[in-house]
This record gives structure tokens, sequence and C-alpha cells, in this order.
């Protein structure tokens, strides 16, 4: 065994899944999308998932403020609208207006469910815990919703994003 660089660690653990956090900019009425590696499920009683966002990332500043999210497993469908997503800010676009995906109202919370995704949690923040420069958010899940016909993209490796190879993907570091 030889001794590597914490980055050729990470390097080498890709491709991973990914998921999709949706948020509430009540400034702008409107939702802001981030793809994320770093999900988990934390517990089953209660309900619990944890998210990771970078500090200086928009989502985060709408997810300290608002204390809600949307997370979705995205379809095989999404990659071209994940990338989107994942290349530009909030602050700058509005990126559902930007993208060929369809919401709809969610039940217990304010950013929206997007249709056509195989999973859709809706989640309240019940606790963060600030780990260098990323946040976790917890989240207690108040409702879930599955789309039988749809496929998760189960991870970047195996996705081409319209002849994007892996390496150029802005999650990989």
């Amino acid at each position: 065994m030889k001794e590597v660089s914490i980055s050729e660690v990470w390097r080498k653990k890709y491709p991973a899944r990914v998921v999709v956090a949706v948020s509430w900019d009540e400034k702008n009425k409107r939702a802001n999308l981030i793809p994320l590696e770093w999900f988990m499920q934390t517990s089953f009683a209660p309900p619990l998932v944890a998210i990771s966002v970078g500090v200086t990332r928009y989502s985060h500043t709408l997810l300290q403020k608002e204390r809600e999210f949307v997370v979705f497993f995205p379809s095989k469908k999404m990659g071209k609208e994940v990338y989107y997503w994942g290349t530009h800010s909030g602050k700058d676009v509005d990126k559902l207006k930007e993208s060929a995906v369809e919401t709809e109202k969610a039940k217990y919370v304010t950013p929206p469910l997007i249709k056509n995704a195989p999973i859709n949690l809706e989640c309240k923040v019940v606790d963060t815990l600030r780990t260098g420069d990323h946040t976790i958010f917890v989240g207690r899940i108040l409702a879930a919703y599955i789309e039988e016909e749809e496929e998760i993209i189960l991870n970047f490796g195996e996705y081409k994003f319209g002849g994007i190879k892996e390496k150029e993907i802005l999650f990989t570091p």
C-alpha cells in the first residue's frame, strides 16, 4: 500500500451518486437547485436525512435562512439539467426557468417538488453542523414521493452529459 494525497483518494472514489437539493429564495420568489454528492439517511425514527453544502454557495445562504428544502434523486432524463444546475449560480439565474423540468407544489415546505423525479423528499431543517468549508443540514422528512416509471441517475461516471467527460464535470474534485 502506498501513501497518497487526499485529493488522489477523492478522485479514486468517483463515480458517485448525486441528489439535488431545492431551496427557496424568498427575496426573488423562486426555487434554487444544487446538485450534491454528500447526502445520507441518518435516522429511521424520526426519519432524517443530511446534506452537506459548501458555505460559499448561494444555496447555503438560502438553507440557513429558510430552514427547509426538497431533496430529489434526478432521473436519467435530467442529466443536462443537473449539469446546468451545478455550473450556474442561483444568484445570477433562475435555474428552473432555464430548465426543462416541471414542478408541483409541496405539501409542507415552500420549495417545489420536481415532477418526474424518481424520489422527492420534503424536509425541514432540524439541525446543522459546521464541518470546515461545508455545513451539514439535517432535515426531517415530512413527506416522501416516488415516481415508479423513472430511473435514477446512478452516478456521474456512467452518465454522459452531451459529450462532457467525467473529469470535466464540476462535481469531481
